[in-house]
């Protein structure tokens, strides 16, 4: 292929010579740039294709989320309502022991002041602090330790009340006093006498309570028992051992309802009232000593408008 080319100027013409193959070659390269370069354009301008399986999966996905989230939701409800309802029960539990431990004070006949159920018992002391944290509790965080810390006061109060309230007790219970029977009378006071069997002037060493046959025989104090059997004279009889070296002995008996080493309380029945051994008709034989030494009951039985 011949190209010729002319000149304004000089008016002259060149001839070019062309191999068609080298021009070819020339035009395919050039519409290959071209359409290489109105892609990429148009991938630039073009709108993204969505997918919608994908789309599908992304709102699974949030819905799953929405049903997650509501679950919890209502998981955490149902324990805060479980929680007030511990919080009002605590409360009510509080409001009894207060109740409870004014009554006791009452009936203890203990200094109100002292045990003011009403107050915190006095607690204290430094603490150190913990760095630089700043988390704060949940409010209902604090209510229930309040609620504990009146909770723990309460109980100190009521521990030390009964143990006071204990060890009254059992100083009242070590306490002769009283009649070793429930209902009956003294038919023979402490001393000197005319026996009423051998009608001789005789020292009788307890008190006699007339009562029904197989009536209950009573215990005036706390103690142990250290006999229960038959003695010479006594018939049927128990003994038992209290503090200060006393000792009460109930004679005659029907029959014992105690053993050695029971450890009984005072107006506990430990007998029945018989007529065993020496005794014109029925009824109890009683007798204290301390330390060995035989003693007249009449004051023990007199401290029972002390007692009750």
């Amino acid at each position: 292929m011949q190209i010729i080319l002319l000149s304004r100027h000089q008016g002259a013409a060149r001839t070019l010579s062309l191999d068609m193959r080298w021009l070819l070659m020339a035009v395919l390269l050039l519409v290959g740039v071209a359409g290489v370069s109105g892609a990429a354009v148009g991938a630039w301008w073009a709108p993204a294709i969505v997918d919608p399986a994908g789309e599908a999966q992304i709102s699974q996905a949030l819905d799953q989320q929405r049903a997650e989230v509501t679950v919890v939701r209502r998981d955490a409800q149902r324990q805060l309502d479980a929680f007030a309802a511990h919080v009002a029960e605590l409360q009510a539990r509080l409001t009894r022991l207060d109740a409870l431990g004014e009554r006791l004070t009452e009936l203890a006949e203990l200094d109100a002041s002292e045990f003011d159920f009403s107050l915190n018992v006095g607690q204290g002391g430094t603490e150190d602090a913990m760095g630089d944290a700043a988390y704060a509790p949940p409010p209902f965080m604090d209510e229930l330790d309040r609620l504990s810390l009146r909770l723990d006061s309460r109980e100190q109060l009521l521990e030390v009340l009964e143990q006071l309230i204990g060890e009254r007790r059992l100083s009242e219970a070590e306490y002769l006093s009283g009649m070793p029977v429930r209902q009956g009378y003294m038919s023979s006071p402490f001393g000197r006498r005319v026996h009423p069997l051998t009608g001789r002037n005789t020292l009788h060493k307890g008190v006699d309570f007339a009562a029904k046959p197989g009536s209950d025989v009573v215990t005036v104090a706390a103690g142990v028992v250290t006999f229960s059997g038959r003695k010479s004279g006594y018939g049927n009889t128990v003994e038992i051992s209290h503090a200060d070296g006393y000792v009460t002995l109930y004679a005659h008996n029907q029959s014992n309802l105690v053993q050695i080493g029971d450890l009984v309380q005072r107006g506990q029945t430990i007998a029945r009232v018989g007529r065993t051994g020496r005794a014109s008709g029925y009824h109890v034989h009683f007798e204290v000593s301390q330390n060995g030494r035989v003693v007249n009951p009449a004051s023990y039985i007199a401290r029972v408008s002390d007692v009750e």
